[in-house]
């Protein structure tokens, strides 16, 4: 059976991406991924800015942004590492003998979830597992939690990763997961989820909405505050579900901050692009490096 357009299309760049990293595949005029000049078939610098086209910081940048696909391959990307980590959870739980019945739907094992990365205060604080910080972002305490959350995820992320670009997105989503952690940390109790990063989109949205005017952008703002209030009230109302406020209202105050910092348009040509690479290859690296470390200290002796 013939594979579905989308994935055939998605094949194809991804033959074509990794056939250029090793010099082969179709040989055809292209784009510098830094300014945006015209170059030539042979080119392997950009005769306006000298970026390197095959090994530079852009060129990569560009070929990950390809292979994701889409017009949020950042969004695409985080959704993806989220499920693999909610598929290592699900492991941990069976194999701990839990994960029986319904209890999928919101109980995964609390030792396995401190293994994988979750935030806890004394672990934070005193044991310096900042990576915690980050790791804790892609967990989630059971398939309701993932469900929820990732459906939020796909509906706002692409339209701030449309706004301000991909790699300015990635390291806004990290710093603000990690702020939102942070103070979730200082009240002690473990916590997973990526609802802290998604509230800090929303601060993000409620940010742009006060730079633009007009009737559009008054409506939105004034809704996505409802919908703020909302979440907090439950989490207020019904403790029982164990709603992280701290951590959603760090996240919340730190998206809007860098919404108020961030430009609200794609960074410019040259320079600023660059800056932009950088800051959207701190935020992989920072998710990379902690998981690593997350699994290296998987088998560790719990405190």
């Amino acid at each position: 059976m013939p594979l579905p357009y989308e994935w055939q299309m998605r094949l194809q760049r991804w033959k074509s991406l990794f056939s250029g990293l090793f010099g082969g595949g179709e040989r055809r005029p292209q784009l510098c991924p830094s300014c945006g000049a015209l170059v030539g078939i042979n080119a392997t610098r950009c005769h306006e800015c000298g970026t390197n086209l095959r090994f530079g910081l852009a060129a990569w940048s560009k070929g990950l942004s390809e292979l994701f696909g889409g017009h949020a391959p950042v969004t695409t990307a985080i959704v993806i590492l989220n499920v693999i980590a909610f598929a290592a959870e699900l492991m941990g739980t069976f194999h701990a003998g839990g994960g029986g019945g319904l209890s999928i739907l919101w109980g995964m094992d609390g030792e396995t979830l401190y293994r994988l990365g979750a935030s806890e205060g004394r672990s934070v604080f005193y044991l310096h597992q900042w990576y915690r910080l980050v790791t804790a972002m892609f967990l989630h305490g059971g398939l309701i939690h993932i469900g929820f959350n990732m459906m939020i995820l796909m509906d706002l992320g692409p339209i701030v990763e449309e706004v301000y670009g991909s790699a300015r997105y990635l390291f806004a989503y990290v710093l603000m997961g990690v702020v939102s952690f942070f103070f979730s940390a200082l009240t002690g109790h473990l916590s997973v989820g990526a609802s802290g990063a998604i509230l800090g989109i929303v601060g993000m949205l409620i940010a742009l909405t006060t730079k633009r005017g007009g009737a559009m952008m008054r409506e939105m703002r004034s809704r996505l505050i409802s919908w703020v209030v909302t979440i907090f009230l439950i989490g207020f109302v019904f403790r029982s579900l164990q709603t992280d406020n701290v951590a959603h209202l760090g996240g919340l105050a730190a998206g809007f901050v860098i919404g108020k910092i961030y430009a609200d348009r794609l960074p410019a040509s040259g320079p600023e692009r660059q800056r932009a690479y950088w800051l959207g290859w701190i935020g992989g690296l920072a998710i990379a490096v902690s998981f690593a470390v997350a699994l290296l200290n998987y088998r560790t002796v719990l405190p």
